[in-house]
């Protein structure tokens, strides 16, 4: 086998491999340098052959007996050595012999720990990051906007904290749920937009995140199946998701919303997370920012084409976003919606008004999407040098040949 197949395996286990590790070893230093030994071990017996049919069911067994052995060897667990290769050689012969319940799943409860309110909010997003998506350090800083020493420090001190403050690795009780689950709903959030637009690499989609993020939205809809934010969540990601397909061209370049082909749309997807819009909107209260967010979504998703988009619409949601969650993303989504109903120049001044103040420093799609209303208002030397600055600010491949193409076709142009 070769490094690419073990890298994909890898990409699409390593959450759900190191969530059910910790279950086993409680303790996260000690569940990821298992399983990197795991995959250390991978890439030597797996060589020249296939994966094995249940690739996890293999790492979590080799990563299992390799923390036995580092137990061992530690003297930090001398102490409760047996007790806690008693504990894990039990749970091994419990995964065998029981079929374990959907609300009992070892990524929910890694999602619950590391969004325990004892972090602060940016602390939950960067360790479920880590674990649950499995981004290296460097890009987990990335998307924090910080360097990798500083976010290295974080995290450990993150995991000490789990560890000294015996913070317990479970789904909460339901009277605890409430306080936790803003931040649950975020990083679920936050693991589905890594896999729908990722923050580095050659691979605009990784569709491993995006599924599981799914999955979990499912889960803790079960949960609380009467909470309107929790079903907008999962009508936002479902609607999302439908368009995969048409997003990238068989070369894994980026098809623009305006070129995609709606056939390829994912008609039955659509059609759930409608209906989840309007039973969460149909939900006596405020409405809940997801929610709002999946209207959007829904809009662009039900229109038949995308002149036939109702953008008028899509500009009062984006308002009612403003009024009930502000951000400088959310004020970026209502620039370009308002180009499409007032025209680029409008949009421009919102856009250079939101630059002035500094709120999406580092964020390409700021400059791209000046860049856009640029070139549609035929300012073609200031559209150049933003997406210049769109391309520097990105580590996503599919990204940078955009901007090289809209950068070609202003040369053309010209």
């Amino acid at each position: 086998m070769t490094p690419d197949p073990i890298e994909n395996v890898f990409r699409d286990e390593v959450g759900r491999a190191l969530a059910t590790l910790i279950r086993l070893v409680g303790d996260f230093d000690l569940a990821e340098d298992a399983l990197q030994d795991a995959f250390a071990a991978a890439l030597i017996t797996w060589r020249g052959s296939e994966a094995p049919a249940n690739p996890r069911a293999w790492l979590v067994n080799v990563a299992r007996n390799k923390a036995i052995d580092r137990i061992r060897r530690q003297r930090s667990f001398r102490d409760k050595e047996q007790e806690i290769i008693h504990a894990i050689e039990r749970d091994a012969l419990q995964d065998e012999d029981t079929a374990r319940s959907d609300l009992d799943d070892d990524m929910l409860r890694l999602i619950f720990t590391c969004c325990h309110p004892a972090f602060a909010p940016e602390v939950q997003a960067a360790l479920t990051l880590r674990t649950v998506c499995g981004l290296t350090t460097a890009e987990v800083a990335r998307a924090f906007l910080t360097s990798e020493d500083a976010m290295a420090q974080r995290l450990v001190r993150a995991k000490q904290k789990i560890r000294l403050a015996g913070i317990p690795y479970e789904v909460p009780g339901r009277d605890a749920l409430d306080e936790r689950m803003r931040g649950v709903l975020t990083v679920i959030y936050l693991v589905f937009t890594e896999g729908y637009l990722a923050t580095s690499g050659s691979a605009l989609i990784r569709h491993d995140l995006a599924r599981e993020a799914i999955r979990l939205g499912r889960l803790v809809r079960d949960l609380m199946p009467e909470a309107a934010d929790i079903s907008g969540l999962l009508a936002l990601m479902l609607l999302h998701d439908a368009r995969r397909a048409g997003r990238i061209d068989a070369s894994g370049d980026i098809v623009l919303l305006e070129d995609q082909d709606r056939s390829t749309w994912n008609r039955a997807q659509i059609d759930e997370g409608v209906a989840l819009v309007e039973r969460a909107l149909a939900v006596k209260g405020r409405p809940q920012p997801y929610t709002v967010q999946a209207a959007i979504a829904a809009l662009h998703a039900q229109a038949s084409s995308y002149e036939q988009t109702d953008w008028r619409q899509i500009v009062g949601l984006y308002e009612v976003l403003l009024r009930i969650a502000p951000s400088p993303v959310i004020e970026l989504n209502h620039a370009a919606a308002v180009s499409m109903v007032d025209g680029p120049a409008r949009a421009l001044a919102l856009v250079d008004s939101l630059a002035v103040r500094g709120g999406l420093k580092q964020y390409d799609l700021l400059p791209a999407v000046r860049a856009d209303l640029l070139r549609r208002l035929g300012q073609r030397d200031e559209a150049r040098a933003a997406y210049h600055a769109a391309s520097d600010a990105t580590q996503l491949a599919p990204l940078k040949r955009l901007y090289a193409r809209r950068l070609a076709e202003l040369d053309i142009e010209t």
